[in-house]
């Protein structure tokens, strides 16, 4: 009897321990959802609460199967926190491929780290993310958590799906919220999925299901679409706010977060009015006082604050030397204050091209500039950068929408944009085939727009990388010898010029008795965008330019101009390519050439015709001369 006894005991614990959940087995995600995944969506939902103007409750549930190594880019477990923001929840279960519970993970057992992650940046922010090292794939993840914060100006947007290689079966956002706060919400790049969707009077409930998963294509114009959510009235570090208008959301953003902040020693005053003495022009002030912020402090990111959106005082600034894109952005609105130029602080987002939405009032943005209206038009200023030209905002804030914020309210524009045109590389060069087998480059080369940008990066180098990053450029040439190099980065005119001469051996093929030399020596093209048996998504050109190469040729006299190709034009919705090669005399050859690309988005379609454009370019940069 007490065997029998001691046996059903270690029978009920032992089923206990390794109780299946077969919902959560991989062979329950449907074939279908497996293609193209390293992990799969199996079950989410996202619930946030607005009880009041200065109370929100966010719970999230949310079941992921990581198929592969790779899957675990993809796992977004975790949550951070700080005096406003307080994780009230959060926990783990890990399940076997066969459904099986294997580990259970509490608080404690999370990693709690800086959410600056060991950069430049001063924050009381910190992480809560999952400590867990699979031991074996594919293995799932049941994930809980409910964070509760003061601040209804943050209210979590709703990604259905934001990775690719990520299928979903089942995801779902729940939103309640009093109906006297004005609650608004704006569907963005989502029109493409079927999303269901339930609306009563304070609640909202949307849902999709059966997502497969994508893979990354070349060009793709493709975005991940989000829901925005907002409201009229919110609250922010305790101070509320209206956005019913973005006039009325930067008025108070003006009076709540920049009021008061742009106080200056009577020293620095002084200072920087002796520097624009004599000058009238507000542009030639201006120029002096970013040159001036430039040599003077330094960029380091700082998320303190009002919810990291109210900038240092400017006279801490001053004083530290440092700020951060708010901190030096009001800095420098402080600085031409004081000698009579006007200047609005500007929200934006910065890096990859995402827009403020224009019709649709909340907080936005991940970035602060400076705009000096000038003209009629908006001179804007990177206020975090030591070395940037004057005016030249580059990819990072480029041709996107940002809210000005005026002493009058707030007011949606847009930046200025870099086309063909403005994105210029202009090659002038000679190249000189001596007797003895060697031959001499001397090349310059301007720059200007976007491509000005990639280029004055080099100048930030030292020697040893500068010469190892022409060698790089140049790895068409075989046995490339530096002999010199000069570069001018013209700020003013935002120009950057390269003066460069090397040399090299065996430039000259062999084939049979003839030798051959690549035409295209200085700006092969060779970039062709992948192929596919079935493009789905639609491909964007991001940034037309043009490309002009002007190249003479001196040929040793032991050599014979023999076959030479013929002129060359093509001409596509896409751009225009053109090299023509001519003999000026027995031994002297003209090349040139223009590569012309135009920026634009296209549907998928044309995608084999623009791919087949950049073929002819790779072909007709190989073209060869025959030399007898």
């Amino acid at each position: 009897m007490k065997l029998n006894t001691f046996l059903l005991v270690s029978i009920f614990f032992t089923t206990i321990l390794f109780s299946q959940n077969t919902k959560l087995s991989v062979e329950s995600i449907p074939q279908e959802l497996k293609e193209n995944a390293n992990s799969v969506i199996r079950d989410q939902l996202i619930s946030v609460e607005i009880k009041s103007v200065s109370n929100m409750l966010t719970t999230t549930h949310k079941t992921i199967t990581v198929l592969n190594e790779r899957g675990l880019r993809n796992l977004d477990v975790g949550e951070q926190y700080d005096e406003s923001w307080v994780v009230n929840k959060i926990q783990a279960i890990i399940y076997n491929a066969q459904g099986y519970e294997i580990k259970k993970l509490k608080r404690k057992d999370f990693f709690d780290i800086s959410a600056s992650g060991g950069s430049p940046e001063i924050t009381d922010t910190r992480i809560l993310r999952l400590n867990y090292t699979p031991t074996q794939y594919p293995f799932t993840i049941v994930y809980e958590s409910e964070v509760e914060t003061i601040n209804t100006a943050f209210i979590p947007r709703w990604y259905p799906l934001d990775d690719y290689y990520e299928s979903v079966e089942k995801t779902e956002y729940k939103i309640k919220y009093p109906v006297d706060l004005g609650f608004r919400y704006k569907l963005v790049e989502l029109d493409k999925l079927k999303i269901d969707k339930e609306e009563s009077d304070n609640e909202l409930h949307f849902k999709l299901e059966n997502l497969s998963a994508e893979k990354p294509e070349d060009l793709s114009a493709k975005k991940f679409g989000c829901i925005l959510f907002g409201t009229n009235v919110f609250s922010l570090e305790g101070v509320e706010g209206k956005a019913d208008s973005w006039k009325e959301f930067g008025r108070w953003m003006n009076e709540e977060l920049l009021k008061n902040t742009n106080e200056l020693p009577e020293i620095t005053k002084q200072k920087i009015r002796a520097l624009t003495a004599g000058i009238t022009d507000p542009i030639e002030k201006a120029r002096i006082v970013y040159d001036y912020v430039q040599n003077k402090t330094r960029y380091v990111s700082i998320q303190l604050g009002i919810g990291g959106w109210k900038p240092m005082l400017a006279k801490d600034v001053d004083r530290l030397g440092y700020g951060d894109c708010k901190g030096l952005s009001n800095y420098t609105r402080a600085l031409l204050d004081v000698v009579g130029v006007t200047s609005y602080y500007t929200i934006i987002y910065g890096g990859y091209k995402e827009n403020i939405e224009p019709d649709f009032v909340s907080m936005q943005g991940n970035h602060a500039v400076l705009a000096i209206p000038y003209n009629n038009k908006l001179v804007f200023l990177e206020c975090t950068s030591q070395t940037q030209a004057f005016g030249f905002e580059g990819d990072f804030t480029d041709d996107r929408y940002a809210l000005l914020i005026k002493p009058e309210g707030g007011e949606v524009v847009k930046t200025n944009g870099y086309f063909e045109n403005l994105n210029s590389q202009m090659t002038k060069g000679k190249i000189t085939m001596n007797e003895d087998g060697k031959t001499l480059f001397n090349v310059e080369i301007k720059y200007k727009g976007i491509q000005y940008e990639y280029a004055n990066k080099i100048e930030k180098l030292v020697p040893e990388k500068i010469t190892e990053n022409f060698k790089e450029r140049y790895s068409n040439i075989t046995a490339l010898q530096m002999d010199s190099y000069k570069l001018n980065n013209d700020k003013k005119s935002i120009e950057f010029t390269e003066q460069i001469k090397f040399r090299a051996e065996n430039v000259l093929k062999f084939v049979g008795n003839e030798k051959i030399l690549n035409i295209n020596l200085l700006n092969v093209n060779q970039s062709i965008p992948q192929r596919y048996r079935v493009r789905k998504t639609d491909f964007e050109i991001q940034y037309g330019f043009v490309d002009e190469d002007d190249i003479t040729f001196e040929i040793d006299k032991k050599h014979k101009i023999g076959f030479l190709p013929e002129k060359v034009k093509i001409e596509t919705k896409y751009g225009i390519y053109e090299s023509e090669i001519v003999a000026e005399s027995n031994n002297v050859l003209r090349y040139k050439r223009r590569l012309f690309v135009k920026k634009g988005k296209y549907n998928s379609a044309e995608y084999d015709e623009y791919r087949k454009f950049r073929e002819e370019i790779a072909k007709y940069d190989n073209s060869k001369i025959i030399l007898n």
